[in-house]
């Protein structure tokens, strides 16, 4: 059997490193790329450095990979009231999410051509389908939904064997970061873990998921409103 390789984006903490350790345990080699070393780095993860807000230099890194998780990205609390928030707000944010999920996705998508099959997971959010958050955090979400939509209509691509979806997580709560939300206004009465959204992410980096395709899934306990 093929060991896929696997690039996750934003992989130190949160949603990334739990995507991270999810595709380790199907057998994927991973590499995480984020500013920071993962706090703690099981045997047999790789690590690139990368600021997503910074320039770019993609000559560093290996182009041979199956599977790659969009997984950078925040800024959905930078800013404050609509028009107090500066232009720079909304570039930045846009930068770190949308702009950084089509770079990846251009650099990993030529070998998963020539190898004949790929997995292109995106994680926007719930705030990229529904009103919500702050209006540059669901443009840019939006955009990232888009953008795999868009290229799983690509014949080219697409019959080659790759898929192209997106996960939308809503409130997620994270490991040393206190829950600021009523949890009685979730309808489980409390927020998602990064472990069930990765769940979701490693089903649809597998060879099951092979007719799941521009595919769009909240994964929110039922907190988002959009059908």
């Amino acid at each position: 059997m093929t060991t896929r390789k696997a690039l996750v984006t934003g992989g130190s903490k949160g949603i990334g490193y739990a995507v991270a350790l999810a595709l380790m345990a199907d057998g994927c080699d991973v590499t995480v790329l984020s500013r920071t070393l993962p706090a703690a780095k099981p045997p047999g993860m790789g690590w690139v450095q990368c600021d997503v807000s910074e320039p770019i230099d993609l000559a560093s890194l290996e182009t041979d990979y199956d599977i790659l998780v969009n997984n950078v990205g925040g800024g959905g609390r930078w800013g404050g009231a609509y028009l107090e928030t500066r232009q720079d707000v909304y570039d930045k944010v846009y930068r770190k999410n949308a702009e950084a999920a089509a770079l990846f996705t251009r650099f990993c998508v030529p070998h998963m051509v020539w190898l004949g099959w790929g997995r292109v997971v995106t994680i926007a959010s719930i705030h990229g389908k529904e009103a919500g958050g702050h209006p540059w955090f669901n443009m840019a979400k939006a955009a990232e939904i888009a953008l795999m939509k868009s290229l799983s209509q690509d014949k080219t691509l697409v019959r080659r064997g790759i898929t192209f979806n997106t996960v939308c997580p809503g409130h997620v709560s994270v490991p040393g970061k206190p829950d600021e939300e009523n949890l009685e206004d979730f309808p489980l009465g409390r927020m998602g873990t990064p472990r069930e959204v990765a769940a979701v992410v490693a089903f649809l980096c597998s060879d099951a998921a092979s007719l799941v395709n521009g595919a769009c899934i909240a994964v929110d306990g039922g907190e988002s409103r959009s059908y």
